[in-house]
């Protein structure tokens, strides 16, 4: 059972992160059904682990940071979100999508991913140099999608303690998210990934906008009790950039010694969280689908 102590701090982490103190959101609700669907992923699948840690939380703010390097795919989240006005609903639908393409039926994965389609199609427009965008140009959904895989990758190997996993595995299950949202020939190697991030270097920046969403996402407006932790999570995701990202960002990287002690304090922090949540309410909700085909004991 959750000590009482840690009760308020894990019913305000999923008020931020479903909208309900509970965790029970709508999304985990379609989770569950229909009984004995298979979907897309399955318990032991390299995904299903990663995505079922507290260390997504990390790997989330990281990505934020590291997709805010591409001036194209800035702009769309820039000009064409609301995540100023309602931070918490675009962390809800992000995490939403997540949870339903890992841990839903296939027919639930590919809903989601056709509804996603659909509100891409509203995002597109121009820069003051007159470079277009798109939300549904192949280059910049492959950006979107290599950052984040490698954001949720790297912070799971430092800090994920929900089992072993393979990187190359990890790659590979995303592939199939990337592919079904319009990325051509994602990658599906840990080495793929890290060649493919290299070759988008000459198409990245910094500057006052990616400085600007820098702030944001460093100071983001969370719940006063949550701020101090959320801290702690967002310097140790931006001590896991490569130093070259962290330059574009506008700072400077840390030192060994002080990136060391941010990570021990944010793995500490992980851990209390894990705790306090107990599990993941999406993944349980997958397994209790699978049950029903004979797939999965829950426990």
């Amino acid at each position: 059972m959750v000590s009482w102590v840690l009760s308020p701090l894990a019913a305000s982490v999923r008020q931020v992160l479903s909208g309900t103190t509970d965790g029970q959101s709508a999304i985990v609700r379609r989770i569950e059904e229909p009984p004995g669907a298979p979907g897309w992923f399955a318990p032991g699948d390299d995904i299903w682990t990663v995505h079922g840690s507290v260390a997504t939380f990390l790997g989330g703010i990281r990505s934020l940071l590291l997709q805010a390097l591409h001036p194209l795919a800035l702009a769309g989240v820039d000009r064409h979100s609301s995540y100023r006005d309602d931070p918490f609903g675009r962390l809800q639908n992000t995490g939403a999508f997540i949870a339903a393409t890992t841990y839903g039926s296939a027919d639930l994965a590919q809903s989601t991913v056709a509804a996603i389609g659909r509100m891409h199609d509203r995002v597109q427009g121009s820069l003051s140099d007159g470079r277009t965008y798109s939300a549904r140009d192949p280059r910049l959904l492959e950006w979107v999608h290599v950052a984040l895989v490698d954001s949720m990758l790297t912070a799971y190997l430092e800090f994920g303690h929900n089992g072993p996993i393979s990187a190359d595995g990890y790659v590979a299950d995303m592939a199939v998210v990337g592919a079904a949202m319009g990325v051509v020939d994602p990658p599906r190697s840990h080495g793929e990934l890290t060649a493919r991030i290299d070759g988008f270097r000459p198409e990245l920046s910094g500057g006052a906008e990616a400085r600007q969403m820098r702030d944001f996402i460093m100071s983001a407006p969370l719940p006063l009790a949550l701020q101090p932790g959320y801290g702690v999570l967002a310097r140790a995701a931006r001590d896991t950039l490569p130093d070259w990202a962290v330059h574009l960002l506008g700072d400077q990287p840390a030192g060994a010694p002080a990136r060391r002690a941010r990570a021990v304090v944010a793995d500490s922090a992980l851990r209390t969280l894990s705790f306090a949540l107990v599990r993941s309410p999406a993944q349980a909700a997958g397994e209790r689908r699978l049950a029903g085909a004979g797939l999965v004991v829950g426990p």
